[in-house]
């Protein structure tokens, strides 16, 4: 294979580069600092995005309290797979949110304000729009969200959620086949839903 062809080949892959690293490090270590310091005082869960889990997308959130009715949730999404036809709907997601809840942490509405950054590599899927066209990027941006958990039991609930905002988009835009060559650089500020979820959540006692 000469190098014309690699680097055509390579771009199938999600980005992955300095600054995508940069976040999913600061994102582990943030966990982790986190989850050590507030597991056992009984304020902390881990849930599973469903909606995500449909589309194949990998997907796991820790959230902790930071007082009676504040909590910080951090979700991380990652979806590295190839579907027939060349369709791709390859995607990294960090979009943690700082939650306010009206009564009580991790029980009924709560109101939410988060940020967003990720890569994509998404193409030949009609649902889309992109019946004709592969665009891989970044995006970043951040958003307003509202929510509900539903308590079943000590140590399950579950929670939807529904956010809007913004985000800035920055896309090499390919044609559909295997290895196509690059035909444009595409930008796009984007307003709309930002974030929506309907996760099983897992309570650590």
């Amino acid at each position: 294979m000469n190098g014309k062809n690699l680097n055509k080949v390579m771009t199938t892959s999600v980005p992955v580069n300095k600054m995508s690293k940069r976040w999913l490090i600061i994102t582990l270590v943030i966990a982790f600092f986190l989850s050590e310091s507030y597991m056992f005082a009984q304020q902390a869960s881990v849930k599973s995005n469903m909606l995500h889990d449909v589309t194949t997308t990998m997907n796991i959130g820790l959230e902790v309290g930071l007082s009676s009715r504040w909590t910080l949730d951090l979700p991380v999404s990652y979806n590295p797979w190839d579907f027939s036809d060349n369709r791709k709907l390859k995607l990294w997601l960090i979009q943690p949110e700082v939650r306010y809840w009206m009564c009580e942490k991790f029980s009924g509405h709560f109101f939410g304000l988060h940020a967003h950054v990720g890569g994509y590599n998404v193409g030949a899927i009609k649902w889309l729009g992109m019946e004709e066209y592969r665009y891989q990027g970044t995006l970043y941006g951040a958003g307003f969200s509202y929510g509900y958990q539903w308590v079943l039991n000590p140590h399950w609930s579950i929670e939807a959620t529904l956010g809007f905002g913004y985000a800035y988009l920055s896309s090499d835009k390919y044609q559909c086949e295997r290895c196509a060559s690059k035909i444009g650089d595409v930008t796009k500020n984007y307003f709309g839903p930002t974030r929506a979820g309907v996760s099983l959540i897992y309570m650590v006692k």
